[in-house]
């Protein structure tokens, strides 16, 4: 029997392609999941151990689909297992191993975005750079986007192109060493480290290469310049690299992702063999003719046409409304109608958004029209404050080094020790190169601290480390000793000065519940569960960590951008806005060029999460300032319809 039988011959060929560098372009609905898949499957049946395999996605979700799917082909007796990871997992492992060469611990925390924030303020307090001048959300955003190309530190000023980045370069060595002080990195770290491990440390980098025989990275199109760089030192002595992508799908410029390095493999990897993936099993004839005739407007991509496997039973349809709000009515009142009257189930209607101002008009018209929704993207339940102040004493448990987890629960419920005094000792601290505890008493004598203050800090380093000996003791016991630790420091006292609402109280103990409940869950999976490692679950699973897939699953239409669907399909989507400045974005038609081609690519991607059915709107006219302002058709409507894009045309 030929197990291949049910792939076309394109997937065949990526599938029994097994070394040498690999280019498989994967067009949107292509089959690539089971394309990788097999193909891991293939080079395990063939001899490869299984551990000699990495595999690289962009999500835990995806890296942990792929295992079950792996071990499904091959009996789930398989002693060993391939390495399916994300970019920053595998990264924290190396670091993990390694990191003491470059002065942190290998007990590091990772920082998130808040924490990152916390650090950031405290750096630019240090230089002397106020708020007014370079918020820490602008900082941190310029540092990310260096370090996304690998610039430490000492090389920042080198990249400054005006003033704004010098300030961030001044401060952007302060807040490296203030992390490296607390045992700490952030999320960017994980890949700028590793990959100053492998350039500094030869022996390391050995180390690594020694470990894999076939490397495999999902999402080609997505990478930066520091993931290429980690792939291209991992693959340098064997050149077994496949990596999987579409560049029509490559939207995520500006977090850093180079659509260039897809664009570029055979040149980058001499030799390299091409497989196009074209044939698309998600959408209809009509749908896929508008998605490549948009998509050939753009200049530098690899050429391919998806062909489609499902005939249209319904034509695409476009529709121009009066105003935004006439655009929600009808929109709505046509889902509504499918609902109600076609049994149509919600959950197959999908609303797409290019901004994330623009679903507040539909929310209200869905509302009104009793049609239940859900708005993906939305606050993750990690970032809720009651939960992160829980993993701040969570992570002071782990890394008592860790100053900005350290500064948030101090006072956290109130124990009568003020900012101030907390300031002055960190301070000390750090002038002395003592701990935080160890100042107290100089404090106290030099009048930085009263008596009464430097108690309870002395009695809260106390019950800090009593609950640090009893995880050591207990770490499958970690659930309880978090109930334990909430009681004991009243942490309902803090919801009730928070909370005046009786009802938001209860709403935010619950959610303590589900944090205990997700320890639970960590501790049963896990073999040797530890604190470290549900942290850096959390830390590494970013939106993941969200009710995003409960989202999915509910009967509900679902609202979200277009970047939040990448990924999604739906039996029917309706994207809204096709209006200059909207999609194409406002930043994007200024900037003209390659921004052009990257909402051009993301319009693509919109178009092709629609299985069956596809609505485009446009609003003829917006409110802006209190006026209602006419709009231009998106030029994406005509370029899809194969008319002269200079042409006047109306959408009706």
């Amino acid at each position: 029997m030929d197990r291949l039988a049910h792939f076309n011959p394109a997937q065949r060929d990526a599938v029994l392609t097994l070394s040498g560098p690999l280019l498989v372009l994967a067009g949107a609905g292509t089959g690539k999941t089971r394309v990788i898949t097999h193909r891991m499957a293939e080079l395990i049946r063939t001899g490869t151990q299984p551990d000699r395999i990495l595999s690289v996605t962009f999500t835990n979700k995806a890296a942990k689909e792929m295992l079950e799917r792996t071990t499904a082909l091959l009996g789930k007796r398989l002693k060993q297992k391939p390495l399916i990871s994300t970019f920053h997992s595998y990264c924290v492992k190396v670091l993990r191993q390694e990191i003491e060469v470059l002065g942190y611990p290998k007990s590091f925390t990772i920082y998130d975005r808040g924490d990152q924030e916390s650090a950031a303020r405290k750096a630019l307090r240090d230089v002397r750079v106020p708020d007014s001048s370079l918020s820490p959300g602008d900082f941190l955003n310029i540092v990310s986007r260096w370090k996304t190309i690998g610039v430490n530190p000492d090389k920042a000023s080198d990249y400054t192109e005006n003033d704004l980045e010098f300030l961030a370069a001044v401060a952007y060595r302060k807040y490296a060493t203030n992390l490296r002080a607390c045992g700490a990195v952030d999320f960017d770290d994980l890949l700028l480290l590793t990959n100053r491990l492998f350039l500094d440390y030869p022996e390391i980098l050995e180390r690594q290469q020694r470990r894999f025989d076939h490397v495999q990275i999902d999402e080609y199109q997505d990478t930066n310049g520091s993931q290429f760089d980690l792939i291209e030192a991992l693959v340098r002595e064997h050149g077994n690299l496949c990596v999987v992508g579409d560049d029509d799908q490559s939207i995520y410029g500006w977090r850093g992702a180079e659509v260039s390095h897809i664009l570029g493999f055979q040149n980058q990897f001499p030799g390299a063999k091409v497989v196009r993936l074209e044939e698309n099993y998600r959408c209809t004839d009509e749908i896929l003719d508008l998605a490549n005739r948009l998509v050939k407007h753009n200049r530098g991509r690899h050429d391919k046409e998806l062909r489609a496997n499902k005939i249209a039973e319904t034509p695409v349809r476009f529709f121009e409304h009066e105003d935004e709000n006439v655009e929600a009515e009808l929109v709505v009142r046509e889902i509504k109608f499918l609902i109600e009257r076609k049994a149509v189930p919600a959950q197959d209607v999908c609303i797409l958004f290019r901004t994330n101002e623009q679903p507040r008009v539909f929310e209200s018209e869905l509302r009104r029209q009793d049609v239940r929704y859900v708005v993906m993207g939305t606050q993750s339940f990690f970032d809720k404050k009651e939960i992160r102040d829980t993993l701040a004493y969570l992570k002071v448990l782990e890394n008592p080094r860790d100053e900005t987890s350290l500064l948030r629960i101090f006072n956290t419920p109130t124990r009568g020790i003020t900012n101030a005094s907390v300031e002055k000792l960190l301070n000390r601290a750090v002038i002395n190169g003592t701990s935080i505890w160890d100042a107290v008493p100089a404090a106290i004598a030099e009048k930085d601290m009263t008596q009464k203050a430097g108690d309870a800090v002395m009695r809260f380093a106390g019950l800090l480390s009593n609950f640090r000996q009893r995880l050591k003791r207990e770490p499958r016991e970690l659930p309880n000793l978090v109930e334990d630790l909430l009681e004991t420091i009243n942490y309902r006292s803090e919801i009730q000065k928070q909370y005046k609402n009786e009802d938001q109280q209860a709403i935010r103990e619950e959610m303590l519940e589900h944090f205990v409940d997700s320890l639970r869950a960590y501790v049963k999976r896990e073999r040797n569960p530890t604190l470290s490692g549900y942290l850096e679950e959390t830390i590494l699973d970013g939106p993941e960590s969200d009710d995003k897939e409960d989202k999915l699953k509910e009967q509900a239409v679902k609202l979200m951008t277009i970047h939040s669907a990448k990924g999604l399909e739906f039996p029917r989507v309706y994207i809204v806005g096709m209006e200059e400045g909207i999609l194409p974005h406002k930043r994007s038609v200024e900037a003209e060029g390659t921004a052009i081609d990257e909402e051009r690519r993301l319009c693509y991607v919109a178009i092709t999460r629609a299985q069956n059915h596809l609505t485009l709107t446009r609003a003829a006219a917006r409110r802006k300032w209190g006026k209602k302002l006419l709009t231009i058709p998106s030029r994406f409507i005509r370029e899809m319809r194969g008319e002269d894009v200079d042409a006047d045309s109306t959408d009706r």
